[in-house]
């Protein structure tokens, strides 16, 4: 484990370095990108890296950027940031919030938001990467920033992998990343073994027969039958899976039609399942085609419906080992208080690809980002769902202080626990 005195000593330029970080961090959320289109993002942080004597590789799975340093004889830690945004207008009210729109690659006019803390995570691994640059003589080893596109797309790690991410850099030890949380501010939340849930991304099309409003009877309408189908399944986590199974399933999309007055041809669903076992989550999938396939037949639709798959995450694990490893080592560096056993989460994340790809142990874990007397206000209350924003909501803005100095000092801490040379 890293002796307390030498992160003490490669963390002594934090403070002089936040107000510069803060800065990154403002522009970053004023400037929010959508997976695979973060090329001003991209460009920033290799210019960052580069200054700090980092060899830098762009362009990685399409716009991700490896930063690696050799610093002697060790093992390689890989640490890792997402870069991208969310299609939301944001509503913080913040002075310093995205006015950005961007046309998608369908052609929609889109406002853009970083409301999952992207802009955070990047800001917090380029604060590491700068002071574990001026401290050498604390550490050794091999250190990969890998600033990942499209996790929100579910396909920001697989493609840098299938771009040749350990071919190229070569396989890494072990690997740390870490996502803002609605936690109270400073806190940091572990958990060894299953963490976060498998995400399947489904788009369905739903054909009908068009015409006009007025003839109603001349139609096979898409828009009744699509939600029909959102309707019935709703039934399958309430009805065909039993309580004590987690699962999450939502129709976030439906799109249909051009016009009041006319039945469209044709609508689209696009939909999310969340689960932590695989036998469920194959159970629920085969409930959500069976239902999509019989719906489509009841309306005597004029051909079956498409679905496909267009996301999919796989369930994030974390290293039992390397987590009570680390874990001991928050808490000396941090406070035992201050770290915490994370429920089971169910939102998803791509990062497990990495790990699995690289086959070498991973660890993940939350940094609170809320108010704490707001938090704390919100629970005693029981509202913390109505006045505790969650990620990805528009209203989402983490407490920038002391959530970003924190997870600066967590990732110089996981770093240090592996690369120390003592």
């Amino acid at each position: 484990m890293a002796a307390v005195t030498e992160v003490s000593e490669t963390l002594a330029g934090l403070t002089g370095l936040l107000g510069q970080l803060e800065d990154f961090y403002l522009d970053l959320h004023r400037h929010p990108e959508l997976a695979f289109q973060e090329r001003r993002t991209a460009n920033l942080v290799a210019q960052q890296l580069r200054r700090l004597g980092y060899r830098v590789s762009a362009g990685i799975g399409r716009t991700g950027v490896v930063g690696e340093l050799a610093n002697g004889d060790g093992p390689t830690v890989l640490l890792r940031a997402d870069m991208d945004a969310l299609p939301l207008a944001e509503l913080t009210g913040l002075p310093y919030l995205s006015r950005e729109t961007v046309v998608t690659e369908q052609g929609r006019e889109v406002p853009v938001m970083h409301a999952c803390g992207h802009d955070m995570h990047v800001t917090w691994l380029l604060g590491a990467a700068a002071l574990l640059a001026r401290r050498p003589r604390r550490w050794a080893g091999r250190l990969l920033v890998v600033f990942q596109p499209g996790e929100e797309s579910g396909e920001g790690a697989q493609r840098m992998v299938d771009d040749g991410l350990f071919d190229r850099f070569g396989r890494p030890d072990v690997l740390f990343g870490q996502h803002v949380s609605p936690a109270p501010a400073a806190r940091i939340g572990m958990r060894a073994g299953p963490l976060m849930a498998a995400m399947d991304a489904l788009r369905v099309r739903l054909f009908g027969q068009g015409a006009s409003a007025a003839r109603p009877e001349a139609s096979v309408d898409p828009v009744v039958l699509a939600a029909a189908t959102v309707m019935r399944l709703q039934t399958v986590v309430s009805r065909e899976v039993s309580p004590a199974e987690r699962v999450v399933l939502t129709v976030g999309q439906i799109h249909a039609g051009t016009a009041e007055t006319l039945i469209p041809a044709e609508a689209q669903l696009g939909l999310s399942v969340r689960t932590f076992e695989e036998p469920v989550r194959k159970r629920v999938l085969d409930a959500v085609e069976r239902i999509v396939r019989a719906e489509a037949a009841a309306a005597a639709a004029p051909r079956p419906p498409e679905i496909e798959r267009v996301s999919s995450y796989p369930q994030l694990v974390n290293d039992e080992a390397a987590t009570h490893r680390l874990w001991a080592a928050f808490a000396e560096h941090f406070g035992a208080t201050e770290v915490f056993e994370s429920e089971l989460i169910a939102g998803s994340e791509d990062f497990g690809v990495l790990s699995a790809a690289a086959q070498a142990p991973s660890v993940f874990w939350t940094v609170g980002c809320s108010d704490p007397e707001r938090y704390a206000r919100a629970k005693a209350k029981g509202r913390f769902a109505q006045d505790i924003p969650s990620i990805h909501s528009p209203r989402f803005a983490p407490q920038r202080h002391p959530t970003l100095p924190v997870g600066v000092r967590a990732l110089v801490t996981a770093a240090m626990t592996w690369l120390n040379p003592g």
